[in-house]
């Protein structure tokens, strides 16, 4: 098979698992409004309105688009399903040529392939992208107005691009590829964040690509620097942009007397000035690599222009005006979720903080001034410092990894520490009806007698009287793995690759978990006995078994292709 006629077959085949995608999602699409964001999203996008923070502009234009076309109000949710569906389609065709990219590593970059190899190739693509059509939670995001659907085409496509860079890698205008995958990279800030993840993934292709002999260190230091790379775009660069255009819109509108947005566009031109020179000078210099930089740089912040979108359509004042982030101040609000609780990643504190009262030494701590446009004035004024304004934790209760840490759900982190030991405050050791209450309850604790919530209860109720003990760092792990990983993160993987039980979401009870068709496998996971089950569990429709064979079948192919790539290289 040469390799015209093996290009051939794999674009018919690309498209022919985007068909059957297609037709498979828009045959079972949502015929309207679905629950939780998907009426907020048919709205803000239909009327391009603006919609809860962070916000996603470029999901919302390619939404009016689609809503276009409806020839009636009543079609215009259907419209926007499809969109999703359309857009998971497209998944599924950069998946099939990413994977035929990926297989044709394992014979090497021959020109010609043999017909049985050109076959294997092409069949494992067709087999692994239609398998991933049909999997549980993609197949539910196809079909309503989310953002997963496109989202997950982004970080398709990015890869699809990476595989692509890294074959044209070493030829002279092979970091176009780069330069694609940054704009792509932009545009993905106008639809979901979880398209950046795909950024490691690219990052450790050119690392295996440009270095044949991996240690246990050079892998490490790889994987650092693929991160902080993700970190710089998502938490510097994008913030600091919108930064800038606040601070240059402030002092121009404060200091200089602009008008409003005189400022923004003003810092609008300057960058435009500062990357043409940057390229310009770069090109000149002969400095390749720096000018390719600043080339990934430009195509970022023009993939991340679609956020014009929000500010202008907030200057209309529509209907639907969530934050209103009509300047580059509450513009960088909106990105910053200003208006949501702070969440703490690798310190902070834990659920235990709501029982201890604020800190002793800083219990108000400043938040961020919320300014506002005076049009008499003709400037931005500060409507409130909110000086004090926030209440700071306990730093008697803070700790590294924090994984739990809402107090809202306090009686379910007790699944996990047990009942939270804790003891009378030195000023209130002295009164007998305290010690009696506290020593009754903690017996009853101890004998079962009392679940969690009215445990946690008490400890609300006598918090000025006692000293709570925060959860160990044992406790958080263990809730991180067993919780956060194994029930939220396996779960849903297994229903893919294994099976579910049934369609109720399930709250770490009987419902919504993973199954297998294999029994004594069953009834060890849930404890149940999967004998004599009742009707509405036997007879839901969302249950599917699968007896591990997608899962064990995966693996084989992971295995596989591991081995054959490493004897390769």
């Amino acid at each position: 098979m040469t390799q015209s006629n093996f290009k051939k077959w794999n674009t018919i085949l690309g498209w022919f698992a985007f068909l059957v995608a297609l037709i498979t999602y828009t045959l079972t699409v949502e015929p309207t409004v679905s629950f939780w964001d998907a009426g907020e999203y048919i709205l803000t996008s239909s009327k391009l309105q603006v919609g809860h923070p962070p916000g996603a502009p470029l999901f919302q234009m390619l939404g009016a688009f689609f809503s276009v076309f409806s020839t009636d109000p009543s079609q215009i949710g259907w419209l926007m399903n499809m969109m999703s569906a359309v857009s998971s389609a497209f998944t599924i065709l950069f998946m099939f040529w990413s994977i035929t990219l990926l297989l044709k590593h394992i014979i090497g970059s021959t020109e010609t392939i043999s017909k049985a190899q050109g076959q294997a190739i092409l069949g494992s693509a067709l087999v692994g992208s239609l398998a991933f059509t049909f999997t549980d939670s993609f197949w539910f995001n196809a079909v309503e107005t989310e953002v997963y659907a496109m989202a997950t085409m982004i970080m398709a496509i990015m890869f699809y691009l990476g595989l692509r860079w890294e074959q044209d890698m070493d030829k002279p205008r092979g970091n176009k590829w780069l330069i694609l995958i940054s704009f792509i990279v932009g545009l993905s800030f106008g639809v979901h964040f979880m398209g950046l993840l795909t950024i490691p993934a690219i990052g450790l292709i050119y690392f295996f690509k440009n270095y044949k002999t991996v240690t246990v260190q050079n892998f490490i230091i790889a994987n650092v620097v693929v991160v902080a790379i993700l970190l710089f775009i998502f938490k510097l660069l994008a913030p600091n942009i919108l930064r800038y255009f606040s601070a240059l819109e402030i002092f121009f509108v404060n200091s200089i007397g602009l008008p409003f947005n005189s400022g923004s566009v003003i810092a609008g031109v300057l960058l435009v000035a500062a990357f043409y020179f940057g390229i310009k000078y770069t090109r000149e210099k002969g400095l390749r690599h720096l000018n390719t930089a600043v080339l990934c740089l430009a195509f970022v912040i023009i993939g991340f222009s679609t956020w014009l979108m929000l500010p202008i359509r907030a200057n209309a004042n529509v209907v639907i005006n969530e934050n209103d982030p009509s300047s580059a101040r509450e513009l960088l609000a909106y990105y910053n979720l200003e208006q949501y609780p702070k969440t703490y990643l690798f310190y902070g504190p834990q659920f235990t903080d709501m029982y201890s009262g604020l800190d002793e030494n800083n219990p108000y701590v400043d938040d961020k001034p919320k300014y506002e446009k005076d049009y008499e004035k003709g400037e931005y004024v500060i409507v409130n410092d909110y000086k004090n304004a926030t209440q700071n934790y306990n730093s008697k209760h803070a700790s590294i990894l924090p994984r739990m840490w809402s107090g809202e759900h306090a009686e379910n982190y007790m699944m996990y520490t047990g009942y939270l030991d804790f003891k009378l405050k030195p000023e209130y050791q002295m009164q007998n009806e305290l010690r009696n209450i506290i020593a009754e309850t903690k017996s009853k604790a101890a004998q079962g007698l009392m679940d969690y919530e009215d445990y946690h209860n008490f400890l609300r109720q006598f918090a000025q009287y006692i000293e709570v003990e925060k959860p160990s760092l044992g406790s958080n792990i263990a809730y991180l793995l067993e919780y956060q990983l194994g029930y939220m993160y396996w779960r849903y993987f297994m229903w893919n690759f294994t099976g579910r039980q049934d369609d109720i979401q399930g709250k770490y009870d009987s419902h919504g978990n993973w199954i297998s068709g294999i029994k004594p496998i069953d009834e060890w996971h849930l404890g149940l006995s999967q004998d004599n089950l009742p009707s509405d569990v036997l007879n839901n429709k969302a249950s599917n078994t699968y007896y591990f064979l997608p899962l064990i079948l995966g693996l084989i192919g992971l295995f596989f292709f591991t081995i054959k790539t490493k004897n390769c290289s």
